[in-house]
C-alpha cells in the first residue's frame, strides 16, 4: 500500500463514500430512535427495516449485472439523487408513511458504513476496476475506514436531537437531521461526477473454439465459487438481521437510555471500525485475507454473545464497541475475496451476489427480532445470530483459504 499511488478517480470515489458516511452514521443513531419517540411499535420497525431490505436487494439484483455492460457512474449517481428526495421528503413529512418509503429508499437506520446502499456493489465493481488487483484489500480496506470515520462523525452528532429539544417540540426534534443527509449525498454527487468511469472492453473478433472452451471452463470454476459464497453469506446477514438493524432500539429499551447516551457508543464503534480496517489493510498483506478475517471475526463473535449478558449500560457499550471494530473492520478484505472470485467484467455481478446473499436473509432478522422483542424475548435474537455466525466462519475458512492459496501462486 505504501508504495502504491492511488490514482485520482479513485480517490474521487473514497471521497464520495467519506461525505456520504456522515448522514448515514447519524441515521444510524436517530432514526429508529424517531420512530420510537413516534410511538411506532417494535414489531412495525422492524417490519419497515426488513422491507427496505427487500428493496434494496431488488435493486442489486438489477442494476449490478447491468453496470457490468453499461457502466458503474450513471447507477451510482442516480442513487444520490433518490437519497437526497427521500431525506427531503423525510424533512418534510413525520406521517408514518412518508417515512416508510423514505426509509426504503434512502435506507436510513440499517449501517451500510457508507456504502452506495443497493448500489453499493455497483461502486465496489467501479473501485475494482481503478485499481491493480493485488492493491484491491489494501485500497477496500481504505475505503471502508473512511465510511467508517464518517459514520463516526455523523453518530457523534446522533445527540443533537436533546439540544434541538428547546426549539422543536418531541418527535419534531428529529427532522432537522434529514437535512445533514441532503447536504452530505450532494456532496458525494460532486465528488461522483469528477471520477471517469469504467469503460467496458469488447472483442473485436468473435472467440476461437479454444477460447470459448476455455472460458465456459472458468465461467463454470467461477459460478461454483459464486455458489459457495451465497450459501455462506447467507448464514452472516440472517445473524446480523437478527441485532444489527434494531440495537439502538435494544439500548433503549434494555437501559433505557436516549441517543445523547447511545450516540457516542455508536461513534465509537465506528471509530475504532475505522482504525482496525487500516490495520486490517496492513497485515493481511503478511498474514492472509481469510486467516485475517477469521481471527478478527471470531473475537466479534465472542463479544456478541456477551452483548446481552451485560449487566449494565457501560458493560454492555464497551463489548459493542469492540464488536464493532472487529467486524466491520474486515468489510474490505470481505468485498477484495469476493471480486477475486471473478474476472474483472464480472465484478458487478460477483459483489451483487455477495450483496444480495446476505440482504434477503438480513430482511427476514429485523421482523423476527421485532416479534421477539415484543414479547419480551430481548437476548434471544443475540444467541440466534451468535450460533450462526460460528457456522459462517467455519463455513468460510474451509471454502475461502484454499481460494486465496491458488490466488495469491496466479498473481506471485
Amino acid at each position: 500500500m505504501q508504495r502504491y499511488k492511488i490514482s485520482a478517480d479513485a480517490r474521487w470515489l473514497l471521497a464520495a463514500r467519506a461525505v456520504r458516511s456522515i448522514g448515514q452514521g447519524l441515521m444510524v443513531v436517530d432514526f429508529t430512535l424517531y420512530l420510537h419517540a413516534l410511538k411506532v411499535p417494535a414489531w412495525m420497525i422492524g417490519s419497515i427495516m426488513g422491507t427496505g431490505i427487500v428493496f434494496a436487494v431488488a435493486v442489486t439484483l438489477l442494476v449490478g449485472p447491468l453496470s457490468d455492460t453499461y457502466g458503474r457512474k450513471r447507477f451510482v449517481v442516480g442513487y444520490e439523487i433518490m437519497l437526497v428526495l427521500a431525506a427531503i421528503a423525510a424533512y418534510f413529512h413525520s406521517s408514518l408513511p412518508v417515512l416508510f418509503a423514505a426509509s426504503i429508499a434512502g435506507g436510513f437506520g440499517r449501517g451500510q458504513n457508507g456504502a452506495a446502499g443497493p448500489f453499493g456493489p455497483v461502486e465496489y465493481a467501479w473501485l475494482a476496476g481503478l485499481v491493480p488487483e493485488k492493491h484491491h484489500g489494501a485500497v477496500f480496506s481504505l475505503n471502508t475506514a473512511l465510511g467508517a470515520f464518517g459514520m463516526c462523525l455523523g453518530a457523534a452528532a446522533g445527540g443533537l436531537p436533546v439540544l434541538l429539544q428547546h426549539h422543536y417540540p418531541g418527535a419534531e426534534a428529529y427532522r432537522p437531521l434529514f437535512l445533514v443527509v441532503v447536504a452530505g449525498s450532494f456532496s458525494s454527487v460532486m465528488c461522483l461526477l469528477r471520477a471517469k468511469d469504467i469503460t467496458r472492453v469488447k472483442r473485436a473478433t468473435p472467440p476461437t473454439p479454444e477460447e470459448k472452451l476455455e472460458d465456459d471452463a472458468l465461467r463454470r470454476h467461477e459460478n461454483g465459487m459464486l455458489a459457495k459464497l451465497v450459501g455462506i453469506n447467507a448464514l452472516n446477514g440472517l445473524a446480523i438481521g437478527l441485532f444489527g438493524p434494531l440495537l439502538v432500539y435494544w439500548f433503549a429499551v434494555r437501559f433505557n437510555v436516549g441517543p445523547a447516551h447511545v450516540a457516542p457508543v455508536i461513534a465509537a464503534g465506528f471509530f475504532l471500525s475505522a482504525l482496525s480496517s487500516l490495520f486490517t489493510g496492513r497485515i493481511m498483506e503478511r498474514f492472509g485475507m481469510v486467516r485475517t478475517i477469521v481471527l478478527m471475526r471470531v473475537v466479534g463473535l465472542v463479544t456478541l454473545a456477551l452483548l446481552p449478558l451485560a449487566p449494565d449500560f457501560a458493560i454492555a457499550s464497551a463489548l459493542q464497541i469492540l464488536r464493532s471494530a472487529c467486524n466491520r473492520g474486515t468489510v474490505g478484505a470481505r468485498q477484495a475475496l469476493n471480486v477475486s472470485l471473478v474476472r474483472p467484467h464480472r465484478h458487478g455481478l460477483a459483489v451483487s451476489l455477495a450483496n444480495v446473499s446476505m440482504q434477503v436473509p438480513r430482511a427476514v432478522g429485523p421482523v423476527i427480532a421485532g416479534i421477539m422483542f415484543t414479547g419480551g424475548a430481548l437476548s434471544l435474537p443475540f444467541f440466534l445470530a451468535a450460533g450462526l455466525q460460528t457456522a459462517y466462519l467455519v463455513f468460510y475458512q474451509r471454502v475461502f483459504s484454499k481460494h486465496e492459496a491458488a490466488r495469491a501462486k496466479l498473481l506471485a
